[in-house]
């Protein structure tokens, strides 16, 4: 079986941003370096694939420590991958100096905590203005806030943020990344520290947002629960790399890689009878593997039930699982190739 559902080629028209082979290490201090001499590094993220389509939201999931926000901070721009490339509309990306700001107005970043992205002495409108102005944008303030649905603006304009609630100091937060008029929003984890209550609300904006300025959004988040209901495509990583993606229905109802399903048994779940075990047949126990030192193959090998001979060997490639009409489905697993799984067999 070969691999199936790579991203589509940079040169489709609705892929606005692509990761191509992105990898990045973290040098550790000096003193930690091998009887060799040798500099050793955090493997944070090694040779992950996706493509970022106008009107779409990819959702990417993961245990905290996977690496997911490392991707949302090297697509920014943020950190400078160590290998691989960022495309945009197909073109290598070189964030340098004006470079950068041009970057900016086209792919803007929310950040997971708003109270520490925005300036605590300065007000909502200096927020907003300032960022209006670095894109000579001929927006208002105001609009920005109606649009984020924080009306009327002129309530909130001369507030500061510790005087707003958390989920109004996120939707200042999309408010001023909107400003920039962007096509991509990396949203990195843009819920986890709201309460439950408001959560939904945002995760509404955010659709309302994809739909009225056909944006590109990239969904950071260890909820699987929240990307199957906002993400129309969702990845799954694991340790530095991406083990399964498809269609948000796939991947979420039909898991396949080990890793997933054990995800996906851990999510609370109002249904399940207080004490009951978690059905973890599929999962695994133990640790993550230390990313100073991966094992080779499959970084899920060593938790894994179904693990075989070849899964510690080797790194499995994008094979192909069988659809149930929910849409393409792939996971990075040796149990979708045949041929592995029958040589084990004899």
């Amino acid at each position: 079986m070969t691999a199936s559902n790579a991203p589509a080629a940079s040169g489709t028209t609705d892929v606005v941003l692509e990761a191509a082979g992105l990898t990045k290490h973290f040098p550790i201090r000096r003193r930690l370096r091998t009887l060799f001499g040798e500099q050793r590094a955090v493997h944070a993220v090694d040779h992950v694939d996706f493509v970022l389509r106008r009107g779409r939201v990819t959702a990417m999931v993961g245990e905290s420590g996977s690496g997911k926000s490392t991707v949302a901070r090297v697509m920014a721009q943020l950190v400078r991958q160590t290998g691989g490339k960022v495309l945009l509309h197909g073109e290598p990306v070189n964030a340098h100096g004006r470079g950068f700001r041009a970057y900016c107005r086209r792919v803007q970043m929310v950040f997971q905590d708003p109270f520490a992205s925005l300036n605590p002495i300065h007000t909502v409108r200096y927020h907003l203005t300032r960022a209006l102005k670095i894109h000579h944008s001929d927006a208002t303030a105001a609009e920005l806030l109606t649009r984020v649905a924080l009306t009327p603006p002129e309530r909130f304009l001369s507030k500061f943020p510790h005087e707003l609630s958390g989920g109004q100091r996120q939707r200042v937060a999309i408010a001023r990344a909107l400003a920039a008029g962007p096509e991509v929003l990396l949203a990195d984890e843009p819920v986890s520290m709201l309460d439950v209550s408001i959560r939904l609300g945002v995760l509404n904006l955010l659709r309302d947002l994809r739909d009225r300025l056909n944006l590109a959004i990239l969904y950071i988040t260890h909820d699987i629960a929240s990307a199957r209901y906002f993400a129309d495509e969702v990845l799954v990583m694991y340790a530095g790399q991406v083990v399964e993606g498809g269609s948000g229905e796939a991947v979420t109802q039909h898991a396949a890689h080990p890793y997933t399903r054990l995800l996906i048994a851990s999510a609370p779940d109002p249904d399940r009878i207080a004490g009951q075990a978690l059905d973890v047949e599929d999962g695994g126990t133990g640790e993550p593997p230390s990313l100073i030192a991966p094992p080779a193959g499959c970084r899920f090998n060593p938790r894994c039930p179904h693990v075989m001979a070849r899964c510690r060997v080797e790194t499995p490639p994008r094979l192909a699982v069988e659809s149930n009409g929910d849409g393409p489905h792939w996971a990075a697993c040796w149990l979708y190739d045949p041929k592995t799984v029958a040589e084990e067999a004899s």
